[in-house]
C-alpha cells in the first residue's frame, strides 16, 4: 500500500513530462492509485468525483477572482502599469524580472487577487520579453516565487490562512503553538526560496533566449492605450481593491473578498451593468481550467487519503527510521513532496500532513517550532513544481498566451529545481535547529 503514492505520483509526472494535458495526467494517476488499492475502475472514478468537492471553495474563489481581475482590467488601470513597466524597464532584464516578482508578491498579501492578475498583466509584456530576448523561464520562476514565498513567510493575506492552517492542524493533533512561533519557524524555509529566485535570475536564466517566431495572435480589447491617464474610475478601482482586501482579511474568505470587490465595481459604476455577463464569461474563461484542475487534484488526493495509501507510507517510514531525527526530517520532507505533488495544493495538504506527522514528531522529540517548520515546508514543497498547482498553472496561463511557453518544461521544471531543492535543504535545517 505504501507504494501507491509513489507510483501514482510518478504516473502523473511522467505523463505531464510527455506533454499529456495535466487534467488527463492527474485523472490517470487517480485511477492508478484506486486500482492499486484494490478498487475497480468504476469505484476509482466515483471516489475521485466524490473528493472533488474538497477544493470547491477554492475553485469558486478563482472564478470570482478571475472576474474581478477582468473588471479591473476593463478600467484600463493595468494598461497604466504595463506602460510604466515598458517605459522604465525596457532593456533592463534583471530589473524587469525582479519587478514582476514584486508585483506577484503583492497579490498574496496586499491586493488579494492571487493568480488572477497574471493573464491580465503578462500577455501585454510578451512582445517586450521577446524583443529583450528575456528567458520566460526566469519570469515563470519570479511569478511562482511571488505566488508562494510571501504566504509561506508573511502572516498577512494568504499568509494568515496558511499559518492558521498549520496551527489548527498541529493543535488538532496534540501540539500547542502560537501564530508567532509558526511564522518564525517558516522564515528559514522561506529564505530558501529567496536563494532559489536569485539563482534563477542571476545565474540559470541570465543568458539571452530566443523563442519560436510562430505564435498565436494576442487580441487586446483596448489596443489604443497611449492616451490613458489615471482618472476617477481608476481611483474607485483602487477603493474596490482595498475593500476586497479588507473583507478577505476580516472574513478569512476569498469568495467574500472577491465578491465584495466585484460588486463594488458595478455599484460605483466603474464597470457598466450591461458588461456583467461579459465580465463573468471572460473571468470563467480565464480561470476555469485552473479551477477544474484543482477539483481533479482534490479528487486524486481524496483517493490517496481514503484508501490509506498516505497513512501506510508514513507508517512504513516511521518503522524504518526509528528515532533518528536527521533521517526522519529529510524523509518526511520527501514524503510531503510526493503527497503535495499529487494534490497540488499546500493549503489542502497541510491537514493531511499534520495528522500524519505530529504523532511521529512528538514521539521522537521534535520541538513545536521544528514540527511547524517541517509541516509548512512539506506542504509548500510539491506545490512549487506540481503540474496541478495554481502556483505553476497561473504563470503558464499568462506566459503561454501566444503559444510559446510549455507548462511542464518552461514552468514546472524550472520552479521545481529552483524552489523545491532549496526548500528541502532549508526546511531540513530548520527542523534540526529549531
Amino acid at each position: 500500500m505504501a507504494w501507491v503514492v509513489i507510483v501514482s505520483v510518478l504516473v502523473m509526472i511522467i505523463l505531464s513530462l510527455a506533454r499529456v494535458h495535466v487534467i488527463i495526467a492527474i485523472l490517470a494517476a487517480g485511477l492508478v492509485a484506486g486500482l492499486m488499492s484494490g478498487l475497480n475502475l468504476i469505484e476509482s472514478v466515483e471516489m475521485i468525483v466524490a473528493g472533488m468537492g474538497g477544493q470547491s471553495s477554492t475553485a469558486l474563489s478563482y472564478i470570482l477572482l478571475g472576474a474581478f481581475a477582468v473588471a479591473i482590467s476593463y478600467t484600463g488601470i493595468t494598461h497604466l502599469l504595463v506602460r510604466y513597466l515598458i517605459r522604465v524597464l525596457t532593456g533592463k532584464k534583471t530589473m524587469l524580472v525582479l519587478a514582476i516578482a514584486g508585483i506577484a508578491s503583492l497579490s498574496q498579501n496586499v491586493v488579494p487577487v492571487h493568480i488572477a492578475f497574471i493573464p491580465i498583466l503578462i500577455p501585454p509584456l510578451l512582445k517586450l520579453f521577446d524583443q529583450m530576448e528575456l528567458d520566460r523561464r526566469a519570469v515563470a520562476t519570479a511569478l511562482t516565487f511571488g505566488l508562494k514565498a510571501p504566504y509561506v513567510m508573511i502572516p498577512a493575506g494568504y499568509g494568515i490562512l496558511f499559518h492558521q492552517t498549520i496551527l489548527n492542524g498541529m493543535e488538532n493533533n496534540g501540539i500547542s503553538i502560537s501564530m508567532n512561533e509558526v511564522a518564525l519557524s517558516l522564515l528559514i524555509p522561506g529564505s530558501g526560496m529567496i536563494v532559489g529566485l536569485l539563482i534563477a535570475i542571476f545565474i540559470t536564466y541570465r543568458q539571452p533566449r530566443t523563442v519560436d517566431k510562430k505564435a498565436i495572435n494576442i487580441t487586446n480589447d483596448n489596443e489604443d492605450t497611449a492616451s490613458i491617464t489615471f482618472n476617477r474610475k481608476h481611483g474607485l478601482t483602487v477603493v474596490a481593491i482595498v475593500a476586497a482586501l479588507v473583507m478577505q482579511l476580516v472574513t478569512d474568505s476569498l469568495i467574500i473578498g472577491a465578491l465584495t470587490g466585484l460588486v463594488l465595481m458595478f455599484i460605483l459604476l466603474v464597470v457598466p451593468f450591461y458588461q456583467g455577463d461579459s465580465i463573468m464569461t471572460k473571468g470563467i474563461a480565464m480561470m476555469g481550467t485552473i479551477a477544474f484542475v484543482m477539483l481533479i487534484a482534490s479528487g486524486f488526493g481524496h483517493v490517496l487519503q481514503e484508501t490509506g495509501a498516505i497513512s501506510a507510507m508514513v507508517e512504513v517510514t516511521s518503522d524504518v527510521l526509528g528515532d533518528n531525527k536527521v533521517l526522519i526530517s529529510i524523509v518526511l520532507l520527501l514524503v510531503g513532496l510526493l503527497i503535495t505533488m499529487g494534490i497540488g495544493s499546500s493549503f489542502g495538504t497541510i491537514p493531511i500532513l499534520a495528522a500524519l506527522y505530529v504523532p511521529l514528531m512528538m514521539a521522537t522529540g521534535f520541538s513545536p517550532m521544528a514540527t511547524a517548520a517541517l509541516i509548512g515546508t512539506a506542504g509548500a514543497l510539491g506545490d512549487a513544481g506540481s503540474p496541478a498547482s495554481d502556483s505553476t498553472l497561473g504563470p503558464t496561463s499568462g506566459l503561454n498566451a501566444d503559444g510559446k511557453h510549455h507548462h511542464i518544461w518552461d514552468t514546472c521544471v524550472p520552479t521545481f529545481i529552483h524552489f523545491n531543492i532549496p526548500l528541502l535543504i532549508f526546511g531540513w535545517i530548520a527542523a534540526l535547529v529549531l
